[in-house]
């Protein structure tokens, strides 16, 4: 595919291996900037039954918000994350980036979502504001309110696409179809609002082929970010009831386990050559938010590989060197 011109050559060159958030957040804000998950207090409508009440097969109890700090405010939640921050680390910055993090967080009536936001966004020492939510979690007040936000203070919206490929989807539960995933975008960058996409690497059926095509399709979208995600097999999910299943001769009494779709869990040898071909196929423009994620220690059943997460992105880092890997390095 033809590219269209970077604004950051040095990683089309390879001079860089690729476009990391600490890169471009010090660019930004001239320094480290820290962020803060927070708890909003919303559900998903993969859960509360507009769509499901299951929710996603992968997803915790906790709805991805693990490390999301608690606390009765969202200025309180940001002044307890500011401390744990500054007790143990050794970079001094005073900015921080508040992340709405648990569950779906456009999903609620506009003017909860308007005190939330603008609570976050009055703190001193938050410099932006980062929005975890669903694509099918919006109205036009909701795109308004955000641009509204926007003119505040850099508002990011991430969106948990996961794979564009439909039969997968429907096997995790995602809930809803490719084309409400590319109206939300084309809203929110009609607005000027910046877009983080969501996907998961590792999950049921598909192969490296097929995030592959994940990324092919986000270099063609109107996107700045991604988050690269291992799949994590967590105490609690049906996605973990589906392994107990898999490699059991027992019967599975939900409805999710009565399927062929074959579920390989990943070696940390075969994560890093499938991140290293998502990061060689990726467009330059696009921000790297994540390469691996964090699975919450007491509920982590698979890979426990993932738990030393230093190592694993070391072992990125040295894979990348080895093979002389950079982002859009297989892009023309």
């Amino acid at each position: 595919m033809q590219l269209k011109q970077t604004s950051n050559p040095k990683y089309r060159w390879g001079e860089k291996p690729y476009y990391s958030l600490d890169y471009y957040l010090r660019q930004t804000f001239g320094e480290k900037v820290y962020k803060i998950a927070l708890e909003s207090g919303m559900t998903c409508p993969n859960r509360d039954g507009t769509t499901d009440t299951r929710g996603c097969i992968f997803c915790s109890a906790g709805g991805s918000g693990e490390f999301a700090m608690a606390g009765e405010s969202v200025t309180e939640q940001i002044n307890a994350g500011i401390r744990n921050l500054e007790s143990g680390r050794k970079e001094i910055g005073r900015k921080y980036i508040a992340y709405f993090q648990s569950f779906s967080n456009t999903y609620a009536p506009i003017e909860v979502l308007h005190f939330k936001y603008f609570e976050a966004l009055s703190h001193p020492d938050v410099t932006a504001l980062s929005i975890a939510t669903r694509p099918d979690c919006f109205t036009p007040a909701i795109y308004d309110l955000l641009e509204k936000c926007n003119r505040k203070a850099p508002t990011w919206v991430e969106l948990g696409l996961q794979t564009i490929h439909e039969d997968t989807a429907k096997f995790i539960r995602r809930g809803y179809s490719l084309d409400v995933f590319e109206n939300t975008v084309h809203e929110l960058r009609k607005r000027g609002i910046t877009v983080i996409i969501h996907i998961i690497l590792g999950l049921p059926g598909e192969t490296k082929r097929h995030i592959l095509d994940t990324i092919h399709y986000l270099n063609n979208m109107d996107i700045q970010g991604i988050k690269l995600q291992l799949l994590h097999i967590l105490r609690g999910t049906d996605l973990a009831d589906y392994v107990q299943w898999q490699n059991s001769d027992g019967d599975c009494m939900d409805e999710s386990c009565m399927s062929e779709t074959p579920l390989h869990i990943l070696t940390e040898d075969e994560y890093v050559d499938w991140i290293l071909a998502c990061i060689g196929n990726l467009s330059p423009d696009i921000v790297v938010h994540r390469l691996t994620g964090d699975g919450a220690k007491d509920l982590l059943l698979a890979p426990l590989w993932s738990l030393n997460k230093r190592k694993v992105l070391n072992h990125i880092s040295h894979a990348m060197k080895v093979q002389g890997i950079y982002q859009g390095k297989f892009l023309n």
